[in-house]
Parts: structure tokens; sequence; C-alpha cells
């Protein structure tokens, strides 16, 4: 998952369950908007690990970025969280070096995959808040093989593919403040599933997948209200979590999924917080697509009684106020491809 150094021109490429994503960004903080682009993809395509099926996805992200016109061929590539596995653990501090060995020697109890098999990273934290004597680590696996996959099929079309970093942590890159000193939590709702983190003064303490997302929400509404797929979507996004439409009905059908996701939002701030003792999650920051179902974030506000807010992928990029209206209409899309994009080199 490492980068080259000193490479300052690159792009961030979100391939998406539903849709491919790109954004170039130039400078530095706040880093200036230069090019992005999105094009919708076959779920089945994106979600395919067959190489033929790589090549088309490849051939695809080349196609836009010609018709973008990119100004570079270097690309950040976003790991999809449902790929990793991710955790967090204490380890004694120790040298830089003395870490390395220790991370390897224990990361074959840790991670699920054989070592041999497995691309491993890792990011200190901070010290431990269970033990001044330790620090605490972010440790991620994802197979070899899908990463190898992907950099051979990107490169087959020309593209350079300079690192690849999981999408959470791109995610919290774009929707959160640098040095912003208080706790958060980041929900993406996406079309298969959830990427939740909790973060504190930026840093993530917590991340974690839960598989219910938008089309959880979409086959329980075609499901108890015996009617199709198409039809239900529209439903969900036109009139959401409003018990005053359709007289209550789909509040009704999709209440169980909603409340199931709830639940594992639960967990997660129980984990966190009794770990974290002294720490509460101050913000809920609502993404993906389940951010454009009516009152969805308040829905979510009021079952955890914080202040909820839809994030915006463009918060800390710069662009003319006469884009403003575009950009937001798509901010709720972008915020993978945007933290790629923001990454430092």
């Amino acid at each position: 998952m490492s980068i080259l150094s000193g490479i300052s021109n690159f792009f961030g490429l979100d391939i998406g369950t539903t849709a491919i994503r790109l954004v170039e960004l130039q400078g530095n903080y706040p880093k200036t908007l230069v090019k992005y682009a999105y094009v919708p993809i076959d779920p089945k395509l994106a979600l395919s690990d067959a190489k033929g099926d790589q090549i088309k996805l490849a051939q695809i992200v080349l196609d836009l970025c010609n018709q973008a016109k990119m100004t570079t061929k270097n690309v950040v590539v976003g790991l999809p969280t449902r790929r990793l596995f991710t955790t967090v653990v204490d380890l004694d501090k120790v040298s830089p070096r003395e870490l390395e060995k220790t991370i390897m020697f224990q990361a074959d109890s840790l991670i699920p995959t054989p070592i041999s098999e497995s691309t491993i990273d890792w990011a200190i934290l901070g010290d431990s808040p269970k033990d001044s004597s330790k620090i605490e680590v972010l440790l991620s696996s994802v197979s070899n093989k899908y990463v190898e996959d992907k950099l051979d099929a990107l490169e087959s079309v020309g593209l350079n593919v300079i690192a690849f970093e999981p999408e959470n942590l791109a995610i919290l890159r774009s929707l959160i403040s640098p040095g912003l000193k208080s706790t958060v939590l980041v929900l993406d709702v996406g079309s298969l599933g959830t990427d939740l983190i909790i973060s504190v003064n930026d840093v993530p303490k917590l991340t974690r997948s839960i598989a219910i997302g938008t089309q959880a929400i979409i086959k329980a509404a075609a499901q108890n209200l015996n009617i199709e797929n198409d039809q239900a979507q529209q439903f969900v996004f036109k009139f959401g979590l409003d018990p005053t439409k359709l007289d209550g009905q789909l509040d009704r059908a999709i209440h169980g999924t909603l409340e199931s996701l709830i639940t594992e939002i639960e967990k997660s701030i129980s984990f966190f917080e009794t770990r974290f003792q002294g720490s509460k999650v101050s913000k809920i920051i609502v993404t993906g697509g389940a951010s454009l179902i009516p009152n969805f974030p308040n829905t979510i506000a009021n079952s955890f009684g914080v202040d909820v807010e839809v994030g915006n992928a463009w918060h800390n990029v710069s662009f003319p106020e006469s884009r403003q209206n575009e950009l937001l209409a798509v901010a709720n899309q972008f915020s993978v491809a945007v933290g790629l994009a923001g990454r430092n080199e």
C-alpha cells in the first residue's frame, strides 16, 4: 500500500459498486480542484474478480480519464473496506525497526489470511488508552492477489498506480478538517454496506464495515410492500422515513432494516466509549447514498441524541464559487475519491 515519494501530481480513483469516480487536486491545504469525473457502472462488473472484467473496468477508467482530460496517469486507488481486515492493537513502545518486527511477528495471529498471501500496512495512532507504556497501532491487511490483479489491470491500460489506500481513511481525510479537536463518527452508507469510522482529534480510532447499505433498505421496501425493486428505490429516495407519506407503509416496511443498522452503530459506539473512557461521540457525519434518503439524517440524530450533518466531500477543497451548486449536488458521492486525491505525497 506504499506510495512513491516525490510524486505530487496524481488523481484519486474510487471504483465503487455503482460508479467510478476520479478527482485531481493540486497545491497545499486547502487543495484546489483541478478535475473530477464519474461514470455509472454495472454492479456485477464492479464486484467481479474475473481478469476480463478487471480489464473492462480499467478501460472504463482510462476512457473516463481521457474524457475528463486528466493531466496525469499517476493514480492513488481506494481499497474497499469489504476487502480489508482492519484492527487496532496495543504494542510495546519500541524503535521503528523493532516495531516492524513485532507487527510482522504478531500479524500471523491477528489477521485472517496467511502473511505470505497478504499485504500488511499500519499506522501509529498514539499512546494506548489502556496502558501508557504501550502504543496504539492501526493494522490493515488485504489479499496480495486482489492488489496485484487490480495493479495489473490498471497498468495494462497505461496508468501508473503509486499507492493503494483504505477507503475509510480517505473518507476521513475529505470530511474532517485537519486538526479538529473533537470525537466524530462518520457513516458512509453505500449501496452494499456501511463504513463506520470514529475519529478522535482527526485520528481514526475505530473502523468497521457493516453489511447493511441502501440496497438492503430498498430490498426491505420491495419485499414488505410487494413491489418491484425499481419502484421501491423510487419510493425510498422520494418519501424516505417520513411516516406521513404513503400512510406510513414505507416507513414501517424499512423500519426493521434501519433498526438493525442503528443497533450495529450502537454496538460500535459502546465498544469505543468503553475502550476510551471519557470520550463521547459529539457529532455524526452521514455520507453516501443514504444521506439522500429523506429524514434519514434526522432519524440517526434522534437515535443517538447528537448533532448529525450531511457530509460534504469538498469540505477541504478550494473551488470557484460559481461551481458550488454543481459540486454540492454530488458531494455525497465523492468522499473517497476526494480523500484519495488529498493524500500528501
